[in-house]
């Protein structure tokens, strides 16, 4: 996605971060999760599964391990896969094959969760000023 956004939200290793335009460089890893686009009242989600992000003062560059707009995620595949690692960790796998099954879980939740959102799109309200009488 190359698009001019006031706000991005990233899922940064030691947590949630918001950029805005004019931010301190920063390089930092990505965990499993949701880039949020905040551009005027329009949010748009972005599930990744992890990566690295180069801050700039004027641009924001994302190298993600895998990414899907919301558009793009068909809920029914990612609500069958989450179901599927959910049955596979209720057999007791043996631990090397367990994280495998975590990280799927893991996946297939965000995945579910962003493609949800997009019927769910809130619109940022604006600021609102009250004038005082």
């Amino acid at each position: 996605v190359s698009d001019e956004v006031d706000m991005i939200t990233l899922p940064g290793s030691a947590g949630q971060m918001g950029i805005l335009r004019g931010h301190a460089p920063l390089l930092s890893t990505l965990n499993i999760g949701e880039i949020i686009l905040h551009k005027g009242n329009d949010v748009r989600y972005i599930a990744i599964g992890g990566g690295v992000v180069e801050v700039r003062p004027d641009k924001v560059t994302v190298l993600a391990e895998s990414a899907e707009n919301a558009d793009e995620i068909d809920e029914s595949r990612a609500a069958a896969a989450r179901e599927r690692a959910r049955q596979s960790l209720e057999d007791n796998p043996p631990r090397d094959r367990r994280m495998v099954i975590e990280a799927a879980l893991q996946r297939s939740t965000l995945r579910l969760k962003v493609a949800r959102r997009r019927s769910n799109r809130p619109q940022r309200p604006g600021p609102s000023f009250e004038e005082e009488a």
